[in-house]
């Protein structure tokens, strides 16, 4: 078989400490699921999960111990931070029950849920799809992932992040309002997931804007740190 342009390259994410890549094939990205960043969104209660998809080539690979690059966007002047625990899935399936949810997941690490926010909130005026805000290029940052096994208690891990050095999201992942299974079980009555899905767990409180020459440092207790500088 031949392409009759080249194929793009199939994106990826180290596995911390191998030589191995875990492939991706989408990016699931779960909207207000801290209480607290709900309510500076203007929004209160348990309301109903809902999801956005970012494109796979979205992905920024930082590795570990390094500081990676994130170009300011364009058509922004309001450009935010959103740390998130990030769920990589090894094993696929539809109407996955909550309880059966671990044994679908490969593993985890931290990612950026960057978001062009004067856009978005236009859009959503204009009652409009926001995907203009949250599935531009390098919108998804990423560390490397760590297989479950070694993560440690991700569920009960606190989750912060700091612009040049002052911190500005901290938070425990206890406190999603759909936890890690639950999520994994509404999600998969929507979309049958598949081995290489990612999901963005959602960003605690305290969500603002970023500018050229910040440094974004980031972090799930038990996952290596993520450090980007905006540029």
């Amino acid at each position: 078989m031949s392409y009759v342009i080249p194929a793009v390259p199939a994106v990826s994410v180290p596995v911390l400490g191998t030589s191995d890549r875990f492939p991706v094939r989408r990016i699931y990205c779960v909207g207000r699921n801290y209480e607290e960043h709900a309510k500076e969104m203007g929004f209160t209660g348990r309301e109903p999960p809902f999801f956005f998809l970012k494109p796979a080539d979205a992905i920024v690979v930082v590795e570990a111990g390094s500081t990676g690059r994130l170009p300011y966007p364009s058509l922004t002047e309001n450009f935010h931070h959103e740390i998130e625990l990030v769920v990589a899935i090894g094993q696929g399936g539809r109407d996955i029950a909550a309880a059966d949810a671990a044994r679908h997941i490969y593993g985890y690490a931290v990612g950026l849920d960057m978001t062009r926010r004067d856009l978005q909130n236009e859009m959503k005026k204009q009652g409009r799809p926001w995907c203009i805000g949250k599935g531009f290029d390098h919108a998804a940052p990423i560390g490397p992932i760590v297989p479950a096994a070694q993560a440690g208690e991700v569920a009960q891990a606190d989750i912060w992040l700091k612009v040049n050095g002052q911190t500005r999201q901290s938070s425990n992942v206890s406190k999603l309002i759909w936890n890690i299974g639950e999520t994994i079980e509404h999600l998969s009555r929507a979309w049958e997931l598949a081995p290489g899905d990612l999901i963005y767990t959602g960003t605690p409180e305290g969500v603002a804007a970023v500018v050229r020459g910040d440094l974004l440092e980031g972090g799930v207790g038990g996952l290596p740190a993520l450090s980007i500088r905006v540029e």
